[in-house]
This record gives structure tokens, sequence and C-alpha cells, in this order.
């Protein structure tokens, strides 16, 4: 039987993927076919999917900066969104009520309400996969994204333990002992080596969160994203969260596949779901102005926004509670499902196009701008730069020294990860906040005097479209990137850019070649 999953899994997933779309939505489509043939999803599966969302939030966690949930545009955002969507949401059903629509028809205010608040709620699954596929986790509009959703995540525990009466134990006063116990929790990280020990820390503490939470009555997925924060920021979290990359996007295939084991759905069910999902565009809306209310760049609102259009597994979870308690009718839970399946691949599919699209409709979206910006949204311009090294990740970093060695204070680099960024420049390099991928700071920033634009992004997507917005503005100079393989090398010298190194192969004979200097430096002993 599990073998059957798989085997459903990889073909819809291979399907989608050669229509160049993400293989999620080939996952989603598994599940239902799987369930429209008869099978059931079984205990192994539920388990799989459960492990999945444990591994994810507790990754999330180790990328996690808290202070960075304290920012206004973070915790007013939310909490804002939340409530008027709901408003709106209770005001849309009971005009639909009043229409008559069937499921709508005999829906009460209280009722109306929940699913509003069901239906506030991104998912966090959907969201986080598609902005690691895209290398956007450590961005502005990543980090926000990111940052509404634990803020969510949290409201919906909250909810839980109020609707459920499921009071934690006097005991999870204890869990603040996690605080002090963080040195033991990094200790034992740095203990676990570089091999097959470090994933298994990553699901011993992982796991051993989410028990310890469970212990005392709290939700266990929340202890996972809580050990994960306390480890964040440690020299090997981005380690880890490497070496368990794997694992949890395998595991997270059980999730998606569950959604489709929720119910057989009707000709009217789909429909509902359907109208539900057309309502998407006012949840981004919704969200674009608030941010840019919040003195947001009309940029990193629009790309938030379109990450958070979709409805959560969350959501689903609170709509189960509900028609346990005999609130909602069990058909709304189908329902539920069907429309976050398909806002999972309306979000996975726009998404796609959301640079494409902002730098289309850039200057209709940035009059929504306030003209007082955030200190961080500030462009900063490079002067006296020969050469911009986009990308300060290893390879990037790698690149930037060696050039620094030679050319000084003219070269600069550029990446969009803030806190990599503070701590180049806190070792005493010439690098700048930037996301290679704005139009506008491409449009900013004074190109006139540089020569040479390495762009050392692990995307060919992002390298590509990096490339259009330099052929946008009139650049002149030279443009080099960096390739994994030899097919997407050939793609990107297509594409017009000058030289595409390939690290993989071209690594090795860097190697080489910095060996042999030193033999030939060496004096050879006489015979």
């Amino acid at each position: 039987m599990d073998y059957v999953f798989i085997i459903f899994a990889f073909i819809c997933g291979l399907g989608v993927r050669l229509l160049k779309l993400p293989p999620l939505i080939g996952f989603l489509a598994a599940g239902f076919v799987l369930h429209f043939l008869g099978f059931e999803a079984n205990q192994s599966l539920h388990a799989l999917a459960d492990l999945g969302i444990t591994l994810l939030l507790f990754t999330i966690g180790l990328k996690l900066n808290v202070r960075g949930l304290l920012k206004r545009e973070v915790w007013l955002g939310s909490t804002t969104h939340m409530v008027l969507w709901t408003s709106i949401a209770v005001g849309l059903v009971s005009l639909a009520a009043a229409i008559g629509l069937p499921y709508l028809d005999s829906v009460s205010l209280q009722e109306a309400a929940l699913l509003g608040f069901a239906l506030s709620f991104s998912s966090t699954v959907c969201i986080v996969k598609i902005l690691e596929e895209a290398a956007e986790m450590q961005t502005r509009h990543g980090r926000l994204a990111v940052g509404i959703l634990i803020m969510q995540d949290i409201a919906a525990v909250v909810f839980l333990v109020l609707a459920t009466g499921k009071v934690p134990s006097i005991y999870a006063l204890g869990l603040l002992a996690l605080i002090p116990l963080r040195p033991l929790l990094t200790r034992l990280l740095q203990m676990s080596g570089h091999g097959e020990l470090l994933p298994l820390t990553g699901f011993f503490l992982a796991l051993g969160g989410y028990e310890l939470f469970e212990l005392v009555g709290v939700k266990g997925d929340l202890g996972a994203l809580i050990v994960g924060v306390l480890l964040s920021g440690h020299t090997k979290s981005a380690e880890l969260n490497k070496a368990l990359m794997n694992f949890k996007d395998l595991f997270l295939i059980g999730f998606f596949l569950t959604i489709g084991f929720t119910a057989i759905p009707n000709l009217p069910m789909l429909l509902m779901a359907l109208g539900l999902t057309l309502v998407l565009p006012i949840k981004f809306w919704l969200f674009f102005f608030l941010f840019t209310g919040l003195r947001l760049r009309g940029r990193t609102a629009y790309l938030c926004g379109m990450a958070l259009a979709n409805f959560s597994e969350f959501g689903l979870i609170v709509v189960a509670l509900s028609v346990d308690m005999g609130w909602l009718a069990k058909e709304w839970l189908v329902i539920l499902a069907l429309a976050v399946s398909l806002s999972f691949i309306l979000t996975s599919v726009s998404y796609q196009f959301a640079h494409s699209g902002y730098s289309r409709w850039h200057k209709l979206l940035n009059f929504f701008e306030r003209r007082r910006r955030l200190p961080e949204d500030v462009y900063q311009q490079p002067k006296g730069a020969r050469v911009l090294v986009l990308g300060m990740g290893r390879v990037g970093k790698g690149a930037f020294m060696a050039l620094r060695n030679v050319l000084g204070d003219q070269v600069w680099g550029l990446d969009a990860d803030s806190e990599r960024v503070a701590r180049q420049k806190k070792a005493g390099l010439q690098v700048m906040l930037a996301d290679g991928e704005d139009a506008d700071l491409w449009e900013n920033l004074d190109l006139s005097e540089v020569e040479m634009l390495l762009i050392a992004l692990p995307s060919v997507d992002d390298i590509k479209h990096v490339q259009d917005q330099l052929k946008s503005i009139g650049y002149s100079g030279k443009s080099a990137a960096i390739a994994r393989y030899e097919d997407e090398r050939r793609e990107l010298l297509d594409y017009g850019i000058e030289h595409v190194f390939n690290f993989y192969t071209e690594a090795g004979s860097g190697f080489a070649e910095e060996s042999l200097n030193l033999i030939e430096k060496r004096p050879i002993a006489a015979l």
C-alpha cells in the first residue's frame, strides 16, 4: 500500500514538473486521485506528514530572528489583517447567505466568523516551500512572510487552547528552563560533527521539543519551533538546516498527499471551494495596503502579499475542531480542504511570475508607497566600485575575497540576507544589503563606473531575472555567473551572460592550479 502512494506521488510530481510547475501540485493531485480510487491514508502516511510539519517548523526556527517578530510590520500587520479579513469574510458570507447560495444559506453569524477566521491563515508549508525553492527565505519579503506566518501560528495555538478548554499543565511553566539550557543544546549541536550524526541530532532536538511540549499540554509543533529558535544564530544552525532539508521535503510529500484523503467532494462542494478561491485577490490587496500603510516598499508589500494569498493547513485544523465541537457542518471540512488545495496550486503558479509582474507594474504599485521609508529600506550606493559581487554566500564570498586582494576597496558585495551582511560588515568587508531581483534597486544604483558584475546566486531563474534587469537599465559592463550543472551553464551563456563558472567541475581545476603553484615555487632537490 505504501509503495502505491510512492508510485502515484512520483508520477504526478514528475508530470507537473515536466509542465514546469512545482511538484507539490502533483502531490496534491496524487492524494485526490488515490482517494478517488478507493485508497485510504494509513497510519504511516499520517506519521510522515506530522514529522514533515515538525521538521518544517524546527528548520524555520533555526533561521528565525526573534527580534524580527517585534517589528511593527509583523505583529501589527498580522493581527490587523486577521481582524479585517474575518470582518470582510463575515460580510461576504452574509451576502451570499442572503442570495441563497448552497451551504451558506443557513450559516449563522458565529459560523461565518469561524469560517472567516479559519480562512485568514496562510499556509506555512506552501509558502516556506515556495520561498526555499526561489532562494528567498532570507530576503526582506521572505523574512516578513515568515514572521506573519509565525504570528498566525501562535494565534491558531491560542484558539485551539481556548476552544478545547485544554489548559496547559502547571508544569508548562518549566518550559522557561529551556532558555538557560540553551548553552547545553548548542553544545550538543557542536559535538555532533558533520556526518550522519548531525541530521540525527536535528531529529532528536526537533522531536524532543515536540514531545516535551505535548507532555505539559502545549501543542507539540510549537515546541519544535521554539527549540529551533533557541539554536538560531549558532554557527552550525545553517549546516543543520541543510542536513535536514531533504528529509523535510520528503516527509512533507506525505502531508500534501493527506490533504487529498480528507473526503470525496461532490460538484456543489467543488463549486463552493472555487468560489472561496476567487476571493484570494482580496486577501492579497488587504496585505498589500496594510504593508504599504506601515511604510514598507511597494515591492516588499507586493511579493509578500503574493506569497501569503492562500489558505492554510491550520485553517483545516480550526475547521476540523469546529466540526467536532458541533459549531460547523461537516461538509465545510471537505470544502475547505478543496479550497486549501486550489489555493496551493494558485500560489505555486502565480508566484513564479511575481518578479516579472512587479517589473511590469512597479510604477503603479509604488504609487501607494509612503514618502518616508523604514531605515532598512533606504538604498545605499557602492561608491567607487569597479566590481560588484551579487550573492555573498560561500562561493560569492570566496570570489569577493580573491578580487579584493587585487582591487582592494573597488570591490563591493551585495546580499539580501541582513544577518549575513551584518556579520560580514562586522568582519570589515565592504558589503551592502540589496536584493538582486529588485527592479527598483538597479534603477536607483549608479553603475556608471562598474565594469563587471558577478552573479553568485543559486537559482538559474534568479540569475536570468537579474540579467533582464541589467538589460532594462542599459548596463554596459560585463556580467558573469555561477552554475551547478553543465546544462545550466549553457542555458545562461545562451541568455547573454559573458562567462558562466561551473563550480562543481571548474572548482577542481582551480584547486589543481593553485596546488601546482606550490610545486612550481619550491626548488627541486638535486638528484
